[in-house]
């Protein structure tokens, strides 16, 4: 994942991503695992409240910038500069958690990231996780999409956002049991009057290569004038979101 994150605007103007990560923390059972890795910590707000949950957790990132700011904030806890898709621990973990992170990582890096969190998880370890499942922000990319035809660029989808079969399936083909799994809508409050604007400019960079910045500006405009109707509600901005929340439990590849 080539992204360079604007770390202090993600954390000071996009505090749902981890709020909302906040209640996937009970699916974990606590009986059963004390140590926890955080995968995809970020700014590491999720990290410290697995530690206040009593678990012993440390974080792992690909993003210095947010990694910075989670060393600084949270100095008693570890955290790791390392890729989702090709790392190892020191020591194995009874469980792994994830929030709003896999959909970051293309298709046919999937199986790289499921085969790392189950090498590095103890036996029967739990692997708690949340992410853009199918139809997520289908409205926004359907509409950014249109503006970019319309100007005679073609908009390559940035994220992958399975279905929930599909992620099921290729779980259990890595070795995993899976135990939960719902695929829900989640219509989430954006900050400000240019919500979304400021969403987009966040969150969607990769298809504005070889755009110029004057035009990236006009395509933004007129795709947020499009979305108005559908996604300014009684004057606040929504982002129309749809999550994929599973639990797993790792199985001996002998089965």
């Amino acid at each position: 994942m080539n992204f360079k994150w604007d770390a202090e605007t993600y954390t000071n103007q996009f505090s749902f991503v981890p709020r909302y990560g906040t209640d996937l923390i009970d699916l974990i059972d606590t009986k059963s695992s004390k140590s926890v890795l955080d995968l995809g910590c970020g700014n590491g707000v999720l990290t410290k409240q697995l530690s206040e949950r009593g678990f012993k957790a440390f974080g792992l990132d690909a993003s210095p910038e947010l990694l910075q700011i989670a060393r600084r904030n949270y100095p008693e806890l570890v955290f790791l500069l390392g890729d989702a898709v090709n790392f190892k621990l020191p020591e194995k973990v009874d469980a792994v958690f994830s929030n709003a992170v896999f959909h970051w990582i293309p298709e046919e890096k999937q199986p790289d990231l499921l085969r790392c969190v189950y090498d590095c998880l103890n036996g029967q370890g739990q692997f708690v996780f949340e992410f853009g499942g199918f139809g997520n922000n289908a409205l926004i990319h359907r509409a950014l999409k249109e503006e970019f035809y319309r100007r005679g660029y073609s908009y390559t989808m940035p994220f992958y956002f399975p279905t929930l079969g599909t992620y099921a399936s290729l779980l259990e083909k890595i070795g995993f049991e899976v135990t939960y799994a719902v695929l829900f809508d989640r219509m989430t409050e954006l900050a400000g009057e240019e919500g979304l604007a400021d969403w987009i400019r966040m969150f969607i960079q990769a298809p504005w290569e070889n755009i110029p910045e004057s035009e990236k500006n006009d395509i933004i405009r007129e795709t947020v004038g499009k979305l108005r109707s559908a996604l300014l509600i009684h004057g606040k901005w929504y982002a129309d979101y749809v999550r994929l929340r599973m639990k797993a439990k790792k199985k001996s590849r002998l089965n």
